[in-house]
């Protein structure tokens, strides 16, 4: 699977599993822990939101994370879309605090705006995560390419027609239809992975994400974590993003605030299939229980 250096730091895929940190500048995330206050009616980065985000982020820091990833629009089931300009008004100044203050750290831009990339680029970030998979903006390859950076590319399905919201335990998506669930989310990954390609991008610099809770339902969601390392047979490193999600609440019958060991059980699953870096926001937690499931799981022969 080879290495990929980003700034200073290596990451050196199969060795052990990485830790990427949420940072939602939002007022409606679907897990509670949006950095904005739903009162601010531009919903822009103000100094109480720069500080709550420079501080979450040291915590994260502290606690094993090895990528932030910041992200001004929310992609729960049922969200608005946020206009460019509304977008960039939260993340740009949260991305160029947290550069200046973390150095060593790589800032990832949770985005499929290249006009959003391209700020944050400008100011920091290192990494670009596509919810999209580069389908929804056609700038967004050439974007990467042209400045060399690392991409995350997401399989997503998502509709609002599909979306169902309850009260308690939030969005999810029924009536989502696949011919072969997991032969489906590879080839469209790998579409994803055309367009890199055809703009530029090198292999080494792709990362692939399965795009748990993104147009599946709970009982595609948990069948496509099972079968994980189909995904990383593909031959790209996988990042997974199972933390808080509605297919743990729906299966478990909780809120959000209440999916801890569901999460720190999809994680660790995630990581005996094969998952190279999990997006969480219990970092502490799950970078806990990450290093315990390294440790069974990636142990060498003596």
């Amino acid at each position: 699977m080879g290495t990929l250096t980003i700034g200073s730091k290596l990451f050196d895929w199969g060795a052990r599993t990485y830790v990427m940190g949420i940072l939602n500048i939002t007022p409606d995330s679907f897990s509670g822990d949006g950095l904005l206050p739903s009162s601010d009616p531009l919903a822009q980065a103000g100094l109480d939101s720069l500080t709550n985000a420079v501080q979450q982020a040291h915590r994260f820091i502290s606690a094993g994370a090895d990528i932030l990833d910041v992200g001004g629009e929310s992609t729960r089931p049922g969200a608005q879309p946020l206009s460019v300009d509304e977008e960039l008004a939260r993340v740009v100044p949260v991305v160029r605090a947290l550069s200046l203050r973390f150095p060593s750290t790589i800032i990832s831009i949770d985005t499929y705006k290249a006009v959003v990339a391209e700020e944050c680029c400008k100011v920091g970030a290192q990494l670009l995560n596509d919810v999209w998979g580069l389908r929804a903006d056609p700038a967004m390859p050439a974007f990467a390419a042209r400045h060399n950076v690392p991409v995350i590319l997401m399989h997503n399905r998502s509709t609002p027609a599909n979306a169902q919201v309850r009260e308690r335990l939030g969005g999810r998506y029924v009536g989502m239809e696949y011919d072969n669930l997991v032969e489906d989310v590879k080839a469209e990954l790998m579409e994803s992975v055309q367009l890199a390609r055809t703009a530029g991008v090198p292999d080494e610099y792709i990362i692939l994400d399965p795009g748990i809770g993104f147009g599946k339902t709970v009982e595609q969601n948990l069948e496509l974590l099972n079968r994980l390392d189909e995904i990383r047979a593909l031959g790209f490193p996988v990042l997974l993003g199972p933390s808080r999600k509605s297919f743990i609440g729906y299966t478990l019958d909780l809120p959000p605030d209440q999916r801890l060991e569901g999460t720190a059980a999809a994680v660790s699953v995630g990581i005996t299939h094969g998952a190279d870096i999990i997006r969480v926001h219990d970092v502490e937690s799950m970078a806990r229980v990450a290093r315990m499931t390294d440790a069974i799981v990636r142990r060498k022969a003596a």
